[in-house]
């Protein structure tokens, strides 16, 4: 149930950042969902070997190319997801930085239940 709640909440943070940032565009409540959870596919599955083959440039970056990597994830998941765009370079990493600290608030208010 909870990570159903995830991809909830997460949905959410896209519809709402659909309405605020210019480039970034949901075309309604399924798609949103939909995105939420590719977007959790594609860091399960994707995210690990990138992250394994871009480690060098991690580490020069002392961990900033992570940002990189993370707008990637979010830029595939609109390749995937019709009704779900994300359009410009600097639009994908802020809105990467914003669905990340959702994520992470998220996890932090639920850690505490279990």
């Amino acid at each position: 149930m909870n990570h159903l709640m995830y991809f909830a909440v997460m949905a959410v943070a896209m519809v709402g950042l659909s309405k605020i940032m210019p480039g970034f565009k949901v075309d309604g409540w399924i798609p949103a969902i939909f995105a939420a959870v590719v977007l959790g596919v594609v860091n399960t599955v994707v995210k690990p070997v990138l992250f394994v083959l871009t480690l060098p440039f991690t580490l020069l970056t002392l961990g900033l190319f992570l940002l990189v990597l993370n707008a990637m994830m979010l830029w595939l998941t609109s390749i995937i997801v019709p009704g779900f765009r994300v359009t410009g370079v600097g639009t994908a990493v802020v809105a990467s930085l914003i669905l990340a600290a959702v994520s992470m608030v998220w996890k932090a208010a639920t850690s505490a239940d279990s």
